[in-house]
């Protein structure tokens, strides 16, 4: 009996931590599948650069305040390599580089670009942090990301742009080596900051580059107004958050393979706010993204 009772007791607060993870996880699915909705309102008044600037300005702004709540003064001695790849990579490349590959391809072809990220962030993983890639592993990555391609297929039909195409892929990579040097830090910086600091000077660069490049030409309607404040609030600070945790928590490459399920919500939430239309292809996909996070997450059994 009293065996039994500290085996109970032990369990307990690995079951609370796997609840929180497993919240944290659909928590973050809604927040980035719904941005993809919420941006698409923004850039109907804004150009796409200033745009993701102002984005990423208003997120980094709302995540400093909480960094300082809860960590303090950022430490920057020692870390100004680690900080300049995070903006560089998370902010300018990944952020910019998306923004103008939507606005050259088919928004499902892009998302199916974009979203080579998992693939990279477990190839990545693997060969530069060792991370193990098993038959099971491989497998479900490529499941996933057929299941994100057979989503978006429907988007292969018609012209293609070849830039387009190459920045999509570019920031999909941009996105893997930012996830990838997050991971290589290993607690070396604070992960509030690594957020907050990396999406305010990330985007008050972008802010400025759209201003000079697009100009100031932003219609400030209600609708914009709440469509910046959900991508920067929720797609932005609470989500890039939610994120790190993840991954700060676990194998980069098993977090990665959730955010397979985020452009699956995304065309969700589309159908239901825009009125965009669901496919039969959308069941297939979805089936085989959830395969393959299954694939991805499972593991062998001991003998």
């Amino acid at each position: 009996m009293a065996a039994r009772s500290q085996l109970t007791a032990a369990a307990g607060p690995a079951t609370r931590h796997a609840t929180r993870e497993r919240a944290a996880i659909a928590l973050l699915i809604l927040a980035w599948g719904a941005t993809f909705a919420a941006v698409k309102v923004g850039l109907e008044s804004s150009p796409p650069i200033l745009f993701a600037g102002l984005r990423a300005l208003l997120g980094g702004a709302v995540m400093a305040v909480l960094a300082w709540s809860r960590s303090g003064r950022p430490v920057l001695a020692g870390q100004g390599r680690d900080y300049s790849l995070l903006t560089a990579l998370n902010v300018l490349l990944f952020f910019g580089l998306q923004t103008v590959a939507i606005g050259l391809l088919p928004s499902g072809l892009a998302a199916v670009l974009i979203y080579l990220q998992p693939v990279l962030v477990g190839l990545l993983a693997w060969w530069l942090l060792g991370e193990p890639m098993t038959p099971s592993r491989i497998s479900g990555l490529v499941l996933g990301f057929a299941g994100i391609v057979v989503v978006g297929g429907g988007a292969f039909a018609g012209h293609v742009s070849p830039a387009g195409v190459a920045l999509a892929v570019a920031s999909a990579l941009a996105w893997a080596l930012g996830t990838i040097v997050f991971k290589s830090t290993d607690g070396r910086i604070d992960g509030w900051w690594a957020v907050a600091l990396p999406f305010l000077g990330g985007g008050a660069l972008l802010t400025l580059v759209g201003l000079v490049v697009e100009g100031p030409d932003i219609t400030w309607s209600p609708q914009f107004v709440a469509a910046l404040a959900f991508a920067g609030l929720v797609g932005t600070a609470l989500a890039w958050s939610l994120w790190f945790g993840l991954v700060s928590a676990g194998e980069a490459g098993r977090a990665a393979s959730y955010i397979f399920f985020v452009p699956l919500v995304g065309v969700v939430i589309g159908a239901i706010v825009l009125g965009e239309t669901l496919t039969v292809s959308l069941l297939v996909g979805a089936a085989l993204v959830v395969l393959g996070v299954y694939l991805v997450n499972c593991r062998p059994r001991r003998g």
